[in-house]
């Protein structure tokens, strides 16, 4: 069994997934936005392809010249973030405007890989351990190529209706993927996985992304850009370092671009409430209103009160039944089901098996660790749990 795990190919693990919406890192900020929220999508894939003589396709480095090659991926997140500096709130029009290559990080290289369906399990671990989020892989194509898909490949335009690239589709893999993958084969790790995680060298210390209530919110956007790279969140905490709550990308990524101005005028822990499921108070509401008059930002005012009015019309379409989704949202929220600003939390004597199925069950790739007080100790992320897994597998060679 332990010989079968070490030469699973990573296609088994892409059964059932689905293809890859795709835009052109030539498209800009506002296409992506309509995007998302046309399709409601979390995450889009971004696709450069050398062939067509793109211009922004030195993002890529390995790829060959007659090759379209995924170079990231965008959420809301990234939008919201972008939104978020003082030029964008001043002029929301023209940032939404701007090249789509500006959500794309440079550096760290390597956060979405290519890799081939026959690569063993092994090899996508590795990947995930050098830093890439995602692991880009193809699948059999479920649909013949029609010729308006032959016509779309050959003038090499990704758009979000596209799924098909180089004559094949793709999906990618996470690193909840993996970890959801060697939770059916506990077994044969034992007697590591019922440790407590203080014995494990698992638990990270140094480093946490992490801010005071009090603090402003705009103080804690360095930490949420570096959050949704890291694959984790912001911990808000109180002047003796007991965990509150936290500022999650999840979260987030179920508002709309609205949400820049709650964290441009909000303090942290009021950006907590905002954000929370249910629909920011009404109250908070005016505050970043007003605050926003106060600081002269009247042109992302007046693109709030334009999305309200968007949002009431869809409203009354439904039947004021409260249907929403990315394309009509009540208080900047989807009605997909989003967790809430509550932190999910572990302690240092937890079993490893404990914390993966906690993480699991909540849809994070991350677990706070707590002492009995409340006090923040930690971090028990995906990745430092495919270190663990890593090295027992290393034994299995």
């Amino acid at each position: 069994m332990a010989v079968s795990l070490l030469t699973q190919e990573v296609s088994d693990l892409c059964l059932g997934k689905p293809a890859l919406r795709c835009l052109s890192v030539s498209a800009n900020i506002g296409d992506a936005l309509s995007a998302l929220k046309r399709l409601r999508e979390n995450y889009l894939s971004v696709w450069t392809c050398n062939h067509d003589h793109d211009p922004d396709a030195s993002f890529s480095s390995t790829s060959k010249s007659d090759d379209c090659v995924c170079i990231g991926k965008i959420c809301m997140v990234d939008i919201i973030c972008f939104l978020c500096r003082q030029d964008c709130l001043k002029s929301p029009t023209t940032a939404l405007h701007s090249p789509l290559s500006v959500l794309i990080p440079r550096s760290p290289a390597g956060l979405v890989t290519h890799l081939e369906p026959h690569a063993s399990l092994v090899e996508a671990i590795d990947l995930m351990l050098e830093g890439a989020q995602n692991v880009v892989i193809p699948i059999q194509s479920r649909r013949n190529t029609t010729s308006s898909r032959k016509k779309l490949l050959l003038h090499n335009k990704p758009s979000s209706n596209s799924t098909l690239h180089n004559n094949r589709e793709y999906c990618w893999l996470a690193q909840e993927d993996l970890i959801r993958y060697l939770l059916n084969f506990i077994g044969l790790f034992n007697p590591t996985p019922i440790n407590p995680i203080n014995t494990l060298n698992v638990i990270e210390t140094e480093n946490i992304l992490a801010i005071q209530y009090d603090s402003p919110a705009l103080a804690a956007l360095p930490l949420i850009s570096q959050s949704l790279i890291n694959h984790t969140s912001v911990a808000i905490v109180d002047a003796d370092g007991k965990l509150i709550g936290e500022i999650s990308p999840f979260t987030l990524n179920s508002c709309d671009e609205m949400v820049s101005a709650a964290i441009a005028t909000l303090s942290a822990g009021d950006l907590m409430a905002y954000i929370d499921c249910g629909g920011p108070p009404e109250e908070l509401v005016q505050t970043v209103k007003d605050r926003l008059e106060e600081r002269n930002l009247g042109a992302f005012l007046e693109l709030m009160e334009e999305e309200s009015i968007i949002t009431s019309s869809s409203d009354d379409e439904v039947g004021g039944s409260g249907g929403h989704g990315r394309s009509g949202r009540l208080g900047g929220y989807s009605a997909r089901l989003v967790r809430r600003s509550e932190a999910i939390v572990c302690y240092p004597w937890s079993s490893l098996v404990a914390v993966m199925i906690q993480a699991l069950a909540h849809r994070v790739s991350y677990v706070w660790v707590v002492e009995e007080d409340g006090s923040l100790a930690g971090i028990v992320t995906f990745v430092g749990m495919l270190k663990v897994f890593r090295e027992r597998l290393k034994s299995m060679i």
